[in-house]
Parts: structure tokens; sequence; C-alpha cells
């Protein structure tokens, strides 16, 4: 008999056999589908969101750190030309920020109001555009850049260029509102829409004059300082040499530094799905092995024939393989095709993240790779060997006289 004819005898054979013991043969799938399920559904969807994540703060600029004041420490000229002072600094802007509401269409949308120059927007972010009217030079005080979501509202045009745009900015004072004011900028130009943004909402963003945030708006303390470095490899030395100098009247954020903190906690959150997936595979093995050992008890005459008229022992534990094998690719099968469901199904309904009582929904397609299908469908033919490993011994060592006299 061919190696090919008998390997395809042998997967003949033990459909027959699944098929003869269905429920049985149904529970022990059931239990290998789980792995491969939960390794492509949750693993795909974590790496979804990590790379979407990591795209989002690297559109954002890796060499760009923000220093905000912290406690009851005010930043001032001298933290500004200190800042300014180290070598590796390309630029570094104060700036304010608001939150307010725009009007417009009749109805109102919350803004986030930034008094910047705006060049060093334009350069951390590479990603945002004008689309339509132009910047306005640095000294004009009475001109804004707004979003695309603050211009237009469900497809209908609100804002155009050179439009008045009315705001409403509350004045805080000792945690509460002291008064709404109401001020008025002429619309100089209108972005591009950015879409979902990790951190930022370009969309919902009005972007005024320097001078104008403390003039205007009323604005008394700078709300922290814009830094753009030469390079990215400049981040952690600048950090550095910030907490030494301010300790903590200062916080730092670098979106460099955060997207390492996210690879490292979307690494970790990766490693636990892994080993709660070899768990799962584990109970797989226990549950291969005591389906075969049961099958090889029951087929204890069959097997003693297929040695009384020739088969070796290599024969024996080949066909007892080829079951568990069998099973396990049927597994593999239906749990990779319900993981791929399962993670779009979950994925589509996008993550929120809550500040308060603002909001994000960041929405991140699964990775879905080759190389983690082909892992996932290689642990569970591992399954399906190491679970059918010893019951295909104690097969091949039954000897042909005792299996012809076992009842």
């Amino acid at each position: 008999m061919s190696a090919v004819r008998f390997l395809l005898d042998s997967v003949s054979m033990s459909i027959k056999v699944l098929g003869e013991r269905k429920l049985r043969s149904a529970l022990t799938i059931s239990g290998i589908v789980v792995g491969p399920l939960i390794m492509v559904m949750m693993g795909s969807i974590v790496s979804g969101y990590s790379n979407y994540v990591l795209s989002e703060l690297q559109s954002l600029g890796q060499n760009v750190v923000v220093v905000f004041p912290s406690g009851t420490y005010d930043l001032s000229e001298q933290d500004l030309d200190f800042v300014r002072s180290f070598e590796y600094v390309e630029a570094a802007e104060p700036f304010y920020t608001l939150q307010g509401v725009a009007r417009r269409c009749g109805s109102d949308i919350s803004v986030y109001v930034y008094a910047i120059r705006s060049s060093i927007i334009f350069r951390a972010m590479g990603n945002l555009k004008v689309k339509e009217g132009d910047v306005p030079p640095e000294g004009d005080l009475v001109s804004a850049i707004i979003g695309y979501k603050v211009a237009i509202s469900d497809d209908t045009r609100c804002l155009e260029v050179g439009d008045v745009l009315s705001l409403y900015i509350a004045e805080v004072e000792g945690g509460r509102v002291k008064n709404i004011k109401s001020v008025s900028f002429v619309v100089s130009a209108v972005l591009e829409e950015y879409g979902g943004a990790f951190l930022l909402s370009p969309d919902q963003m009005v972007i005024v004059n320097t001078e104008a945030g403390r003039t205007i708006l009323g604005a008394k303390k700078w709300s922290g300082i814009f830094v753009v470095l030469r390079s990215s490899e400049f981040v952690r030395d600048f950090l550095r040499e910030m907490r030494r100098s301010y300790g903590g009247n200062v916080e730092l954020v670098s979106f460099a530094a955060i997207a390492d903190a996210v690879s490292s906690v979307t690494t970790a959150v990766s490693f636990i799905n892994y080993v709660t997936s070899l768990s799962a595979f584990a109970v797989a093995v226990a549950g291969v092995s005591a389906t075969m050992i049961t099958s090889v008890i029951e087929r204890t005459r069959e097997i003693g024939v297929m040695k009384a008229v020739g088969f070796t022992n290599r024969q024996v534990v080949f066909m007892i393989l080829s079951e568990s094998l069998v099973m396990c690719l049927l597994g593999a099968s239906i749990g990779i095709t319900l993981g791929i469901v399962g993670a779009f199904a979950l994925s589509s309904t996008g993550l929120t993240i809550r500040a308060g009582t603002a909001s994000l929904v960041l929405t991140a397609r699964p990775d879905i790779t080759f190389e983690r299908l082909a892992s996932t469908a290689g642990l569970t033919i591992a399954v399906g060997l190491v679970g059918g490993s010893f019951p295909a011994y104690l097969a091949a060592r039954i000897p042909p006289a005792v299996a012809l006299r076992y009842e």
C-alpha cells in the first residue's frame, strides 16, 4: 500500500469514525474551537487598536512636547526663554486653550479654542491641511482658522471664509463659571476633514492669534508651552532636563512617550491574550486525549484485527493521530472563521473613551494577518499531535492476540 493511499484511507476512516460518534466528536471539536477563536478575535482587535493609536500619535509629531504648569505654578516669559535655550529646540510657543460653544446653522457645537501661533500647529500635525481660505498673518487678532465640523454640519455648509464666527466662552474662577463671554472672529480659513484623532479634535478646533487669547478671549495665564524639537531622538534628553530643573512644577506630555507607553500596554495585553489562548489550547489537549483514549478502548478489537492482517505499529499510530488531527483541523477552521467574524463585529461598535462630559469614539480595523492565522492553525494542529500521541502509543502497544480476545 502506497503512503498516499494509506494517508487518504486514514483520513477517510477518521471522518467515518467521527461520524459514528457525532455527539462526542462535536463536544471535543467545540472545546478545540475556543483556542483559535480567542487568539484570532482578541489578538486581531488588540493589534488593530494598537496600530491605530500608534499611527495617530505618530501623525501628531514624535518630536513634539507640551509643557503644562502644575499646581499653583504659572509659566512665564522666563520659562519660555529657558525652553528656547536648548540647542535642539526648533520652536517653542506659549498658548492658551479654552473650551467654548460655537453657534452656526441655528445649532451649537462644542469647540476647542487654541490661541497659539498657527505655524507651530501645522508643523506638529503634518496631516492638518487648509481646505479653503488662507492662514491669517501672525499679527491678525480678529481672524480664526476653524475645523471642518465647525464649518459644516451634517453636510450642510454653515460658515464660509469671510463669515463671522460667534463663540461663547465660559469665564471660570475658583472652579465656578463666573460669566459667559461672547466673542466674534472672522473666518480666515477652513481645515480639511481630519477624521478621528487621538487626544485632539482638529475637526472641532478653532485657532486664533496668541495675543487674541489674552485680549479678546480674556485668558490670563498660559495654558502651556508647545515645543517642537529638531528630532524625536532629543525627546528623552529634553524631558530629563525639564524634570531635573522644574521637578513637580510642570507636567510634560510627549507624543513619543505616549506611543511608547501605549506600545508597552498593548504588548502586555497581547501577552495576556496569548496566555489565555494557550490555556484554552491546554484544555483542548486534555479533551482530545480523553476522547482518543476512549476511542482506542472501544476499538481495541478493531485494532487487533488490523495488526493481525499486517498493520505495523507505525501505521496504527498514524491512523489514531489522523483522527485527532481531523478533529483539530475542523476545530481550527470553525474557530478561525468565528474569530474573524467576531473581530469585525466587536470592532464595528468602536471604542468609546470618556473624559468628563467629552467622549471620543475610536474605530479601528482588526489586524488579521496571514502570520496570525498560520500560527493559530499551527497551534491547533499541535493540539491534535500532543493530544493524540499517548492514545496512539497505547493503541500501538496492544498485542494482536490480546486485542482479538478483548470483549
